[in-house]
């Protein structure tokens, strides 16, 4: 289990690619950010569908079933 404010070892983890992002490592706020603007974290897409920085769940729905 991830420990939502441990940073630097969730950072490990993390692929999002969006560089001037505070949440970034702390996965809970991570959350909650993207689920308030109904979206979902980069960590739920591919390396391609993340680097669009379209995190909507029809881009979610899209890249998944585009395998």
């Amino acid at each position: 289990m991830m420990d939502c404010q441990n940073q630097k070892n969730n950072l490990a983890n993390c692929n999002c690619s969006y560089n001037p992002c505070s949440r970034k490592g702390i996965c809970c706020e991570c959350i909650a950010y993207h689920r308030k603007n109904g979206e979902l974290p980069a960590c739920f897409f591919t390396s391609n569908a993340e680097k669009t920085y379209d995190r909507s769940i029809a881009n979610f729905i899209k890249s998944r079933n585009a395998k």
